[in-house]
């Protein structure tokens, strides 16, 4: 072979083998993004299972999803019907709320009601629907991230993602905002795609249409507290794009406003039996207007920036470090900006109500997370240019690892704080299910996780009385077989208790004794008993032989008894 022909064959075999590289490079970086596209709903499963019962702001869309998987709407004998069998009938709460969001859910959810053993299995299937849509929007979202940014932010932003416990632990929770959430987080998609690359074009007029659509439907519908995101979405439209007010704004927030108003006023002025009824609109004008929010509490001007959003974002290097360095780098400012603005300004604005809690701004967390992740992918890429870069980056993984170790602890504590699913669960496997049964279920119980599908044994019956006067009258006790108190001295009549359902009641710094060191929910006592025996020889070792008796540990306290007649002598 002479010279010229080696060379040949030699420039062939670096061509090939560059190329197999970048196949290769292509295939690894392929089936990473598929590993990151399943990681975000595969945490909000998680999430699910670990706390897999609700609290009493969720209520609502629980206990009418599970009237309406099980009933259906009522089109005959209506009235008798809803005030028979459904929970609102009973319980209206201080305003009504919408069904839609419940109606959305019982309709997908229905199918796999056969595949469920018990009812409780069906409460999972139905907040797992939620949690999949949620997480189905996210994962739109991060690959408009990816367009806008390049496939290194897309990549950092599950990766963010995933360190945040509120996002992760809220997206299956049945709450209004978390119905919002799933039509809010699709626009931002949109917004992010039309800031970034198509604000000129047909398709960025159908996403801009799009976005205002699903923004005053959110809004009629489900939170009214949207509609100053799409006032502020809108005015940057206004200004920065000069869109159309007449051709684009208009007809779609028309659309919206129309289709919301003939969903939710003729669905839930049927299931409500008021005509005509706007839920949303009744909300805000008794919250809001008449100020009757203030009563659950007030917060300063600054809570939300100073307190919600570091909490709900978790990891400080994000709002520390990637979030400045996007709205200041170069490259990146213009479209962190634009995206940013409006979210700012909702926030500053909503911030004016004194009552605040941090779920009523996690719509933008998906905005914050998409800055964050653009200088965290031009961090990435750029790693070994410097050493400041590479030392970032260094910084941003640390962090990241250390926000799921947060995550996971707070999971864990949030899921000690559902003592009366836990009691009323115990109390199924103390009582025997094949007699007719009656107990009581206390203002705590059914605050912290009893709903209608706990109520596992149709011949029992679920009491839920709230009045109080009665609670006064022995007669009121004799009726019942159990009772589930958080103040047994309360309980007229000859009572005994069976067992006590604890609760989170702060961290322990030094543990009475081994066995307090790592206390799980009854449900999942038996399935980590390995572990939890593992993690308490190995901690019990530690402790008394290094630390000198100290270690942390979630401290329980007494929350729920379960009573039982005693026996008459």
């Amino acid at each position: 072979m002479s010279l010229a022909q080696f060379n040949r064959w030699r420039a062939l075999q670096l061509r090939l083998a560059e190329r197999i590289e970048r196949r290769t490079g292509r295939e690894m970086g392929g089936m990473l993004d598929r590993g990151l596209d399943l990681l975000v709903p595969s945490i909000v499963l998680l999430h699910l299972f670990a706390s897999p019962y609700t609290k009493v702001e969720e209520s609502f869309n629980v206990q009418a999803t599970y009237d309406l998987v099980h009933y259906g709407l009522p089109l005959r004998n209506s009235s008798s019907v809803l005030a028979d069998h459904f929970d609102h009938s009973t319980f209206p709460g201080s305003v009504p709320r919408t069904f839609t969001g419940a109606a959305i859910l019982a309709g997908l959810s229905t199918p796999f009601r056969y595949l469920c053993s018990s009812p409780d299995q069906m409460q999972l299937v139905v907040r797992a629907v939620l949690g999949l849509a949620n997480a189905t929007a996210l994962w739109s979202l991060k690959h408009a991230v990816n367009t806008a940014y390049g496939q290194a932010a897309g990549r950092w932003f599950t990766i963010l993602l995933i360190g945040q416990f509120h996002t992760m632990y809220y997206a299956s929770r049945p709450l209004p905002n978390m119905f919002a959430f799933v039509l809010t987080t699709v626009a931002q998609r949109n917004l992010i795609l039309v800031k970034s690359v198509t604000s000129r074009t047909r398709k960025g007029a159908r996403r801009r249409q799009w976005t205002i659509y699903l923004l005053t439907f959110a809004g009629v519908v489900f939170r009214s507290e949207v509609a100053l995101i799409l006032a502020a979405e809108v005015g940057y439209l206004l200004l920065h794009q000069r869109v159309s007010l007449t051709r684009e704004i208009i007809p779609a927030g028309l659309k919206g406003a129309i289709i919301g108003l003939l969903t939710t006023v003729s669905l839930d002025s049927f299931l409500w039996q008021r005509f005509p009824l706007w839920p949303e609109w009744v909300a805000f004008y008794y919250n809001t207007i008449l100020g009757k929010s203030s009563e659950w509490g007030t917060s300063p001007f600054h809570f939300y920036f100073l307190n919600a959003l570091p909490r709900l974002l978790l990891n400080p290097v994000v709002y520390m470090l990637c979030i400045p360095f996007a709205l200041q780098s170069k490259v990146l400012q213009r479209t962190s900006r634009d995206i940013l603005g409006p979210h700012v300004l909702f926030i500053a604005v909503f911030s004016l109500l004194p009552h605040k809690e941090a779920r009523f701004i996690i719509y933008s967390i998906p905005a914050f997370t998409a800055v964050a992740s653009a200088a965290a992918g031009w961090l990435w890429t750029r790693r070994a240019k410097s050493s400041l870069h590479h030392a970032a980056v260094w910084l941003l993984a640390a962090s990241c690892l250390g926000s799921c170790v947060v995550s996971l602890a707070s999971l864990y504590i949030s899921s000690l704080n559902y003592p009366g699913g836990e009691a009323l669960h115990r109390l199924h496997q103390l009582a025997s299910a094949d007699h007719n049964v009656t107990v009581h279920l206390g203002n705590l119980a059914c605050q912290t996780g009893v709903t209608r599908f706990q109520q596992l044994h149709p011949q029992w019956t679920y009491d839920k009385t709230e009045n109080e006067t009665e609670f006064l009258h022995p007669l009121f006790w004799q009726q019942f077989d159990y009772v589930l108190a958080e103040q047994p001295e309360q309980v007229i009549g000859s009572w005994r208790p069976i067992d006590v359902i604890g609760g989170y009641g702060g961290i322990s710094w030094r543990p009475g004794t081994d066995d307090d060191l790592l206390p799980l929910p009854s449900a999942y006592a038996t399935l980590f008993r390995g572990p939890k025996r593992a993690y308490t020889t190995a901690a019990s070792f530690l402790r008394h032989t290094f630390t000198k008796g100290y270690w942390p540990a979630v401290r329980m306290t007494p929350k729920i008894y379960i009573l039982d007649r005693a026996p008459i002598m």
